[in-house]
C-alpha cells in the first residue's frame, strides 16, 4: 500500500513541479527544501548592468544571488557571514562580497576567490569560537585583523582601483580602516583610519567616505572632513551622478556638491516621520526611495517606505504599514506567523531603473517592486496552494531557516516534517515539494521552535513534539534567556499527523525541550517517553505522553542542559549535558558530560568523556554492536589553540575513547546507517559534512555540501543513494549521500586551517 501511495504521490507531485517555479538551478546534485525565507535578510544590491541580476545576504552564513530579478535564488557560502557587496562598473561578470576577507567571482557568482588578504601571504584561517567564525592570520601587512567588511567600492573610471572599508574594535572602541588598492587587488595599503562607522563610499571628483560625522575627502595628502547636515549622526546615504542623500535624526538631506553643503528635502511628507535607510537610482538619482517609521496620521501610526522622483523636491508614500501588511504588498506565510510587519531595514534600486526596489525589513521579509512602488511582492516563498492556515507554500531558493531533524510519517513515507527554529513544525504531504505550518493548537509561546518530533510506530498519526520559545539551542548566546523566569516550552501531542496539538505536559514545568525519545519496548497505548528539558533534565512518561516525572537521581549539574538521549537495544540510557562554557575548557561544573542509566532513567552514572573534551553533541549506536559508541564533540579553547572536537570512538560502551576524526573542531552529530553500520555519516559548523563506509577508519568530505553551519544527516527512508541535511541557517539540503563528484564548489581558493 505505501509504495502505491508514494507512485501517486510521485506522479502528482511532477504535476506540480511543472507549476511552480521554485529556487535557482544550482551548479551540482543538490537541492534546498523547506518553505522559504524566515531570518533577517539585508543589503540588496543590483547589478549596473542588468537590473534582473540581485544579490541579498542574511543573518546567518549564506548569500543569494537571483537572475531573474528575486523571482528565483541560489544560496552560496564564503564560511562566514557576509556583510558587503558590490559590482565591477566595467565588467559584468566581476562582482565582489566581504566579510572577514574580501572574496570576488569572475564568473558572475559561480565561483570565488579570496582577494583580501592575499592567500599566498601565510594566510590562515582559524575557526576557534563556538560558531566556528573565520578569522585569519596572514602576512599581507595591509589586512585588518579581527575586522570585518563593511563596504566596498569600485572606481567608475578605473575599476583596477578598489576601496574596501574594515570595520572592527580599536583601542577606543568602533574602528573603520579604509584599505586601497590599484592594481585590481594584487597588492593593498592602508589609507586612514577613523574612529567611526562608516555609512558609504562615494565618488564625486574622486573618493568621498561618508561617515556618521560627516564627509572625509582627500586633499594635499591629508583627510579632511566636510561640515555635516544639520540634525545628529547620519545613518543612511546613497548617490549617484553628483547627487547624496544621507538620513540622520531631522530627516533627509541632500547635497550636489559631494558633501560640500546640505539642504533638508522631506517638508512635504506628512506626519513628521523619522528616517533611516535611503537609496537612490545611481544612474537616475532624482528617484529615490526612503524607509521612515513613526509617521503620525489621523488614523494611526505608520512606517514604510517613500518615493521621489526629483531629488527630494516631493516625496508620497508608496508603500505605509501599520504592522499589518500593506494592501498593496503581496504577502507569504511569515506575516501570519510573525502576526505583522516590521519596519523597514534595508534598500536598494536597480541603478539603471529607478522603477526597481528591493526592500527588507524585520518581520524579517524581503520584497520589490518593479512598477515604481504601485505594487509589491515578497520574494521568499512561493504560493503552492491552499488558503490562510492551510496555504502551502514552497522556497524561491531564499533559506535562512534553521533546522533540527526531518521526520518522515511512519505510514506515509511522503508526508515530511522539518522541526524549525523561530517558525515551528511545518509539514509536506507531497515528498518536500511544498509545506505548510503544523502546529494548530500548540501555545503562542511554543511556537517558536520545534527540536524534535516523535512517532508511534504502531498507531497511524500519533506522534510526539519537543516545543520551546528558545531557539538556537545549544548555542551559548541563548542561555541567559533560558535562565530567565520568560522560558516556556513543553511536550505537546497530536493524534492527527501534526495538523492539530494539544498541550500534554503535566508533571513538567515550562521548559524547553530539545528531544523526545519513544521506547519501543513500551506497550501500545502505555508507552514510555523521555523528554530533555535543556535547563530541568530528564523527564519520563509511562501513559503516552499524559503526564511527567523528573528524573535526575545521579546527574551532578545544577540546570543541567539535557540536549539528546539515546537508548541501546537491551535499554540503557544514555544522556548528553551540553557545556555552558563558550569555546573554552573550563574543567568544572560549566563542561558538557555523558550520563548513562540502566534502569529506565531511575538513576544516572556519570560516565567518562574522552581526554580534553568537554563539549559532547551527539552520541550514536552501532546497531548490530551496541558496545560501539560513536561520540560528537565541540573543540574547546586552550592556551590559545582549539582541540577536543571531532568524532571519538568506544568499543566498550564507552569505558575508553579514541579519537577517529579531528578535520572538524565543531561536529554537531553522527549519524549511523542502520542498513550498512559501517556507513556513517557527520556534519558540523566547519563548512561541510563528511561520509565514512568503513565505520570511521577513513573519512571523505560530501562534495556539493559547503554550507557554513551544518547539522545532522538524516537518512532518506526512500532512496538510500541520498541524505538530508539540516542546517542552522540554511534550511534542509537533499542529495547524494556520497556527494556530487562533478559539484562545482563556492570558493576556488581555499586557505590552510590552523587550530
Amino acid at each position: 500500500m505505501t509504495n502505491k501511495i508514494l507512485v501517486v504521490t510521485m506522479v502528482l507531485g511532477a504535476a506540480l513541479a511543472a507549476t511552480i517555479h521554485g529556487p535557482a538551478a544550482r551548479y551540482d546534485s543538490w537541492k534546498v527544501i523547506g518553505p522559504g525565507g524566515a531570518g533577517g535578510m539585508f543589503l540588496p544590491t543590483l547589478s549596473p548592468h542588468d537590473a534582473n541580476l540581485v544579490l541579498e545576504h542574511c543573518d546567518m552564513t549564506g548569500a543569494y544571488i537571483s537572475f531573474d530579478a528575486g523571482r528565483s535564488w541560489r544560496m552560496f557560502n564564503l564560511r562566514g557571514t557576509i556583510t558587503a557587496f558590490a559590482f565591477d562598473p566595467s565588467d559584468a561578470k566581476v562582482i565582489y562580497a566581504g566579510n572577514s576577507a574580501l572574496w570576488r567571482s569572475s564568473d558572475t557568482g559561480r565561483t570565488w576567490s579570496m582577494v583580501f588578504p592575499d592567500p599566498a601571504r601565510n594566510t590562515v584561517e582559524h575557526m576557534r569560537d563556538d560558531h566556528a567564525a573565520p578569522v585569519y592570520t596572514t602576512d599581507d601587512p595591509a589586512y585588518p585583523s579581527r575586522a570585518r567588511v563593511r563596504l566596498i567600492a569600485v572606481d567608475p573610471a578605473d575599476s583596477r582601483q578598489i576601496y574596501v572599508a574594515f570595520e572592527g574594535g580599536g583601542p577606543g572602541g568602533r574602528t573603520t580602516w579604509l584599505c586601497f588598492s590599484k592594481d585590481g587587488g594584487r597588492t593593498w595599503t592602508r589609507l586612514t583610519e577613523l574612529a567611526e562607522h562608516v555609512v558609504l563610499l562615494y565618488f564625486d571628483r574622486g573618493l568621498r567616505v561618508v561617515a556618521e560625522s560627516g564627509i572625509w575627502v582627500q586633499r594635499d595628502g591629508q583627510w579632511k572632513q566636510l561640515p555635516s547636515p544639520s540634525g545628529g549622526a547620519i545613518v543612511s546615504s546613497s548617490g549617484g551622478r553628483g547627487l547624496l542623500y544621507a538620513t540622520n535624526s531631522s530627516g533627509v538631506h541632500t547635497s550636489e556638491d559631494g558633501g560640500e553643503t546640505w539642504r533638508p528635502v522631506t517638508g512635504t511628507l506628512p506626519g513628521a516621520p523619522h528616517f533611516s535607510a535611503i537609496a537612490c537610482a545611481a544612474q537616475h538619482p532624482k528617484t529615490a526611495y526612503a524607509a521612515f517609521t513613526e509617521m503620525r496620521l489621523a488614523d494611526g501610526v505608520y512606517s514604510g517606505i517613500a518615493k521621489t522622483i526629483d531629488a527630494g523636491g516631493h516625496w508620497e508614500p508608496v508603500y505605509k504599514s501599520t504592522g499589518r501588511p500593506a494592501p498593496n504588498v503581496e504577502d507569504g506565510w511569515i506575516e501570519g506567523l510573525y502576526r505583522g510587519t516590521g519596519p523597514i531595514a534595508e534598500l536598494g534600486v536597480a541603478p539603471g531603473n529607478p522603477d526597481i526596489c528591493f526592500a527588507t525589513d524585520h518581520c524579517p521579509r524581503s520584497f520589490r517592486t518593479v512598477d515604481g512602488g504601485r505594487t509589491w511582492q515578497q520574494i521568499i516563498t512561493e504560493h503552492v496552494a491552499g488558503h490562510d492556515e492551510d496555504a502551502r507554500w514552497t522556497t524561491t531558493g531564499f533559506d535562512v531557516t534553521t533546522c533540527y531533524g526531518v521526520h518522515f510519517d511512519p505510514f506515509r513515507l511522503s508526508t515530511m516534517y522539518i522541526s524549525y527554529t523561530d517558525v515551528g513544525l511545518f509539514k509536506s504531504e507531497d515528498a518536500g515539494l511544498s509545506w505548510r505550518l503544523s502546529f494548530k493548537g500548540i501555545p503562542r509561546l511554543w511556537e517558536n521552535t520545534t527540536y524534535w518530533v516523535e512517532f508511534d510506530p504502531k498507531v497511524k498519526g500519533l506522534m510526539w513534539g519537543a516545543f520551546s520559545r528558545i531557539h538556537d539551542l545549544p548555542r551559548p548566546k541563548m542561555w541567559p534567556r533560558l535562565l530567565s523566569p520568560l522560558v516556556a516550552g513543553g511536550v505537546g501531542t497530536s493524534t492527527d499527523g501534526g495538523d492539530h496539538w494539544t498541550v500534554t505536559n503535566t508533571g513538567m514545568p515550562e521548559t524547553a525541550v530539545t528531544h523526545l525519545l519513544m521506547d519501543p519496548a513500551s506497550p501500545v497505548g502505555s508507552r514510555t517517553l523521555y523528554a530533555c528539558g535543556f535547563g530541568t533534565g530528564v523527564y519520563r512518561s509511562v501513559d503516552n505522553g499524559k503526564t511527567w516525572t523528573l528524573k535526575i537521581d545521579g546527574i551532578e549539574k545544577q540546570q543541567p542542559f539535557a540536549w539528546r538521549i539515546v537508548r541501546a537495544d537491551a535499554g540503557t540510557l544514555y544522556l548528553v549535558v551540553a557545556r555552558r562554557s563558550e569555546a573554552s575548557f573550563k574543567g568544572d561544573a560549566e563542561d558538557g558530560a555523558l550520563y548513562r542509566s540502566t534502569d529506565a532513567a531511575e538513576h544516572w552514572i556519570k560516565m567518562k568523556l574522552p581526554t580534553g573534551v568537554n563539549g559532547p553533541t551527539g552520541l550514536a549506536l552501532d546497531p548490530g554492536d551496541n558496545r560501539r559508541m560513536y561520540l560528537t564533540t565541540w573543540g574547546a579553547v586552550e592556551s590559545g589553540s582549539i582541540s577536543g572536537g571531532g568524532v571519538f570512538l568506544s568499543t566498550d560502551a564507552g569505558e575508553t575513547w579514541r579519537n577517529i576524526f579531528s578535520e572538524s573542531q565543531h561536529v554537531y552529530d553522527i549519524t549511523v546507517d542502520a542498513r550498512n553500520p559501517k556507513l556513517l555519516y557527520i556534519s558540523g559548523f566547519e563548512s561541510g559534512a563528511y561520509r565514512s563506509t568503513d565505520s570511521g577508519a577513513t573519512w571523505s568530505k560530501i562534495r556539493g555540501f559547503n554550507f557554513k553551519w551544518g547539522h545532522r544527516v538524516i537518512l532518506d527512508p526512500v532512496d538510500p543513494a541520498k541524505i538530508y541535511i539540516t542546517t542552522f541557517g540554511g534550511s534542509v539540503w537533499h542529495g547524494p549521500a556520497a556527494g556530487d563528484p562533478q559539484a562545482v564548489e563556492d570558493i576556488v581558493t581555499p586557505v590552510p586551517e590552523g587550530r
